[in-house]
């Protein structure tokens, strides 16, 4: 007599056919690119041309890899790394004319391999969780460096020339880096343990300390992204997802005493002791934005920019996505920028509900609030990142190979022991 076959344990998060280790290592290396090389003082000096090559030679191994694991050059089709291409073009044009100097050609480069990479890794885009892992897991690595530092200098990790905020003083971070990182990594954390694809313990060791960083960092700006961004994330869930009616419901009532009982303390966190004049203007940042709009610009200057540069306006920081593609890679730019944003917000909408649907609503809100007060979305930066995975989540799922034909229900009871639910749906992060 046959021995029965052993079918897999029900309700196993599907992981992508053949994916191989080093797309993870490439994402990592994506993530280490775009950390940047401007921040606080660390603790052992860190020459800014060393960082550099290291953030650049971590773009160059991401490609290197992604091209060693993808030879054939299988690609799929994706509106959105399309769109990023053709951002391409303004960045370029712009560029040659040298107003920003040599770095603009450099940067236009660093965005071309940048894109070349994201067309590489999309035939692993396939609609699952496997990206959203890789995330959290490198973005968590990160953070780990900053508690680090805090534990062995916390005079250097909380210094006063940021107001006492948390800053990297081990790699050079500034606090709305801290900030946006580890919202991105919490809000994600949440909803994978609301939708049972990761164990609570997992969960409470990647959230905690996260937000333990996230609330030193004092960013109100990651803060506000994490709140309305989860709401509208879960939001999405909640006519499927009776855990998602529970945490919602439970994270209204505690919300609402918070509110009630710790008022002042929390008017205190946001105001950053900062005066009522220079939190209307946002910290100096509308001076800067008044300026930047009021520059005498050429028709060519208007259309394709002044070519990829730091994000600053004379000398200041512009602190604001849309001002920065606009003084960089002009209205086209804007244009290109603003289509990626509402194509994955619609294909967001009308994806069915779903654990990954979640996942990109919250990235692509979380996304849309930040670029308000930060600057990112016309370069290679993270919250390029950020709606990469969002459009991976987003992507067709590739069709499965014939799976085993199941065995009579007598059969496979006998044949196999009994799983529980959370052990059968769960995997740590």
């Amino acid at each position: 007599m046959t021995a029965p076959l052993h079918a897999p344990a029900l309700d196993t998060p599907p992981r992508p056919a053949g994916t191989p280790r080093l797309v993870g290592t490439a994402w990592g290396l994506l993530i280490l690119n775009t950390l940047g090389s401007a921040g606080a003082k660390t603790i052992i000096p860190l020459p800014r041309s060393l960082i550099q090559m290291v953030t650049m030679g971590s773009l160059v191994a991401a490609f290197v890899l992604a091209l060693a694991v993808n030879l054939r050059l299988r690609l799929r089709p994706s509106a959105y790394v399309l769109l990023l291409t053709l951002l391409l073009v303004p960045s370029v044009i712009s560029s040659v004319h040298l107003e920003s100097g040599l770095g603009a050609l450099f940067r236009c480069g660093r965005l071309a391999l940048f894109v070349g990479t994201l067309w590489l890794l999309t035939r692993w885009w396939d609609g699952g969780l496997t990206f959203v892992r890789h995330h959290i897991r490198m973005y968590f690595a990160v953070l780990g460096t900053v508690a680090a530092g805090l534990i062995v200098s916390p005079g250097a990790a909380l210094p006063d020339i940021y107001g006492g905020r948390l800053v990297g003083a081990l790699w050079p971070l500034t606090p709305p880096q801290i900030g946006q990182y580890a919202a991105v990594i919490i809000g994600l954390t949440v909803l994978l343990l609301l939708g049972g694809r990761t164990d609570r313990r997992s969960a409470v060791v990647i959230i905690v300390p996260s937000l333990v960083l996230l609330l030193l960092t004092h960013t109100r700006t990651a803060t506000l992204g994490l709140l309305i961004g989860l709401v509208l994330a879960i939001g999405s869930l909640l006519l499927t997802s009776a855990a998602a009616r529970r945490f919602f419901t439970w994270t209204v009532v505690i919300a609402t005493v918070v509110a009630v009982g710790f008022a002042s303390a929390l008017q205190a966190w946001f105001l950053r002791g900062q005066s009522q004049e220079n939190f209307s203007n946002l910290t100096g940042r509308a001076k800067v934005w008044d300026a930047l709009l009021a520059e005498p610009r050429s028709i060519s200057q208007m259309l394709f920019g002044v070519g990829l540069g730091d994000k600053s306006f004379g000398g200041l920081p512009i602190d604001n996505s849309w001002l920065a593609v606009y003084n960089e890679q002009g209205l086209i730019g804007v244009t290109v920028v603003a289509v990626i944003i509402v194509v994955l917000a619609g294909v967001a909408l009308l994806r069915p509900p779903s654990l990954q649907r979640a996942c990109a609503i919250f990235l692509i809100s979380y996304c849309a609030i930040a670029s308000y007060t930060e600057a990112g979305l016309g370069d290679a930066s993270p919250y390029l990142l950020h709606l990469a995975l969002a459009a991976a989540l987003l992507a067709t799922p590739v069709a499965q190979p014939p799976s085993l034909p199941e065995l009579p229900a007598q059969a496979d009871t006998a044949s196999r022991p009994y799983i529980p639910r959370w052990a059968r749906r769960s995997e740590v992060i």
